[in-house]
């Protein structure tokens, strides 16, 4: 939590950022739960947090609004839980974030709700369900710019997986 420590120590307000935190999660899994406990804990400590209170179906593209919040934010919060790869949108999140890493110095600091770190890095149990899925899905499009595209996106949050499960992060278990 030194992270979490820092970030409110140079708060966005002067930092140049609008928020502190963006928290990328899979609402099925825990908006109810985890992530709205998670989110009133940052509240309640003055870290300025973006929370999208939007489901996005499946196949649509990543809204401009979380495009620009990830961009505006000094750390993202990854909440990695069993259906977080069957949102391509989660995962477009999560390539976006990475790139801020790289790019902006942006924290980034997973956490492996319910999911083992080793069957993101791997793209086993779930993560790999989804994966297959979308391999069907590409393998299944005739369209040849579609089907590039396809290949691309999943290189990308394969990529993106491993990296992100590489990072230390904290495991969470039902707490």
């Amino acid at each position: 939590m030194v992270v979490l420590k820092e970030l409110y120590e140079g708060s966005s307000s002067t930092s140049g950022h609008r928020y502190d935190v963006f928290l990328s999660f899979r609402g099925i899994d825990t908006r109810h739960s985890f992530t709205d406990h998670l989110h009133k804990a940052l509240v309640d400590a003055n870290i300025t947090t973006f929370l999208d209170d939007e489901e996005i179906e499946i196949g649509e593209d990543l809204k401009p609004e979380l495009k620009s919040a990830i961009k505006a934010s000094r750390a993202s919060i990854i909440i990695l839980s069993k259906n977080y790869a069957a949102s391509t949108w989660c995962l477009d999140e999560l390539v976006l974030i990475l790139e801020q890493r790289v790019t902006s110095n942006h924290i980034v600091i997973p956490i492996f709700y319910l999911v083992e770190p080793t069957h993101v890095r791997k793209q086993h149990s779930t993560f790999g369900d989804a994966m297959a899925k979308y391999k069907i899905m590409m393998e299944a499009e005739t369209n040849a710019n579609k089907k590039s595209q396809w290949v691309r996106k999943i290189d990308r949050w394969n990529k993106a997986l491993i990296e992100v499960a590489d990072l230390k992060g904290k495991d969470v278990n039902g707490r």
